[in-house]
């Protein structure tokens, strides 16, 4: 049997807890039971669920207390925990999610609909963890770990999709008066006024029996923008496999029995929350990638990008056929500097001298820094000619004019040498990979070397 995830439920009368063994086991999930809050802390640590079902209330306790619970585990913080209420409770639905828990399923309920927000749950879940996962990871190797998630100060944008204008209308109104935020309303057909302004952190989508709405569910998941919107679907009635198919569509949770202002606030606020530390989670990933690329004193990228960088080059190259060309470029006497006017005058030397350089290339060429005052220039679809007066550019942009530093009292005249590798595909076709692009910057550190044998501020062409 296949194990989707683990689930754990709860509920003092044992044939309900038989009943949902069942209906989850069918779908190969692995049950784990419970009947009381007590014991609870020690139980979910063995398990380990992936998901709580919890009845409304235990014989020591209630829904509400056991959601704290599992929150208090920083192991399980990001776990489900759905409560179970008579399909007729909407006092005891309103307030389960006032309190907080995920989400409130009717009881008696179908195995479609459960199994469906079963999925839906865990799909959430699944992202969050990979996105902390991933941070986790980037933390330990790539930068420093992510800055604590900040709750942001800026009102939601939220959007109504109706099927009538009048509908939208209405719902607009009823949402803005509970919550105090500004509203859109637009209809189902027009889905242009919709993704033609700033894309809505949450969006209310009117569905019905027909296709229009659950197509339109598809419609935004699929979309760049608004994938990661948070989406809630409104349904008129009790109707569970409509539900259950607005869920495997992406809705990220159902309001069944029509429209209620009170409960679709509530559930905007929980998916909005989530939402934005999800959102928090991917920014700090990529500040983590680009910290992992980046020489954080001159802002160019390092030497684990120039290596990629500079492997696209000569894949570009064996596909194009032109030649491309690297260069080597070191600020000469530099350790002089340093040992004179103090390294915080280095730096700004390195920073400034980082940005003549950069002026100085075209589109398609990188410039990294791949040591403490040593440059690498790739240049892609690059002739001989054209490398050689880059080159001596470079030079003569870092030497023509002094260095005027805050804090130094003269003017810094400093200059650079620079070696340089000329790359023919055609002479030398099997140039490609790691290896090969190791051994073209041996070659312009040669070429270097060579430079500043001859005096420095120049530069000298690879022989090899």
């Amino acid at each position: 049997m296949s194990v989707q995830g683990t689930i754990l439920v709860l509920d003092g009368v044992s044939t309900n807890r038989i009943m949902l063994k069942v209906q989850l086991t069918a779908a190969w999930y692995q049950v784990a039971q419970g009947d009381k809050l007590a014991g609870l802390p020690a139980l979910l640590r063995r398990v380990q669920p992936d998901l709580v079902l919890t009845a409304m209330t235990l014989p020591d306790g209630t829904a509400s207390e056991v959601k704290k619970l599992v929150q208090s585990d920083p192991q399980l913080r990001d776990v489900p925990v759905v409560a179970i209420a008579q399909q007729n409770d909407k006092t005891a639905r309103l307030r389960a999610l006032s309190d907080g828990l995920d989400d409130v399923l009717p009881y008696p309920f179908k195995d479609t609909y459960l199994l469906a927000r079963v999925r839906s749950l865990l799909r959430a879940r699944a992202e969050t963890q990979d996105l902390r996962g991933r941070n986790d990871v980037q933390s330990i190797g790539f930068s420093e770990a992510p800055d604590p998630f900040v709750a942001r100060t800026r009102t939601d944008r939220i959007a109504v999709l109706a099927r009538s204008a009048s509908r939208g209308a209405i719902w607009r109104r009823a949402l803005a008066e509970l919550s105090g935020q500004t509203i859109s309303a637009h209809t189902i057909p027009n889905l242009r006024g919709l993704l033609s302004g700033s894309i809505p952190d949450a969006i209310v989508v009117d569905l019905d029996r027909d296709a229009q709405g659950l197509n339109l569910l598809t419609d935004l998941k699929s979309r760049k923008g608004t994938r990661k919107t948070a989406v809630i679907g409104v349904i008129a009635d009790d109707n569970a496999a409509l539900a259950a198919d607005a869920l495997d569509r992406g809705a990220d949770a159902i309001c069944m029995g029509g429209f209620c202002a009170h409960e679709i606030s509530l559930r905007i606020g929980a998916l909005i929350a989530r939402k934005a530390q999800d959102d928090h989670m991917r920014a700090a990933l990529r500040r983590g990638l680009e910290d992992s690329l980046i020489d954080p004193l001159t802002g160019l990228n390092n030497r684990r990008f120039a290596l990629s960088a500079l492997a696209r080059i000569m894949a570009r190259s064996k596909e194009t056929g032109r030649g491309y060309a690297i260069m080597l470029a070191d600020l000469d006497h530099f350790k002089s500097i340093n040992d004179r006017f103090g390294h915080a005058a280095g730096d700004q030397i390195l920073i400034e001298a980082a940005k003549r350089m950069k002026r100085n290339l075209g589109p398609g060429a990188f410039l990294a820094r791949i040591g403490g005052e040593e440059f690498l220039i790739g240049m892609p679809d690059t002739t001989e000619a054209e490398a050689k007066r880059k080159a001596h550019e470079i030079c003569t942009r870092i030497s023509a004019t002094p260095f005027v530093l805050p804090d130094v009292p003269t003017r810094l005249t400093v200059t650079v040498s620079v070696g340089l590798k000329l790359c023919d595909p055609h002479t030398n076709p099997n140039a490609e990979g790691s290896g090969a692009a190791l051994n073209l910057i041996k070659c312009a550190d040669q070429a270097l070397y060579a430079a500043k044998r001859c005096g420095r501020n120049q530069v000298r062409l690879s022989a090899a």
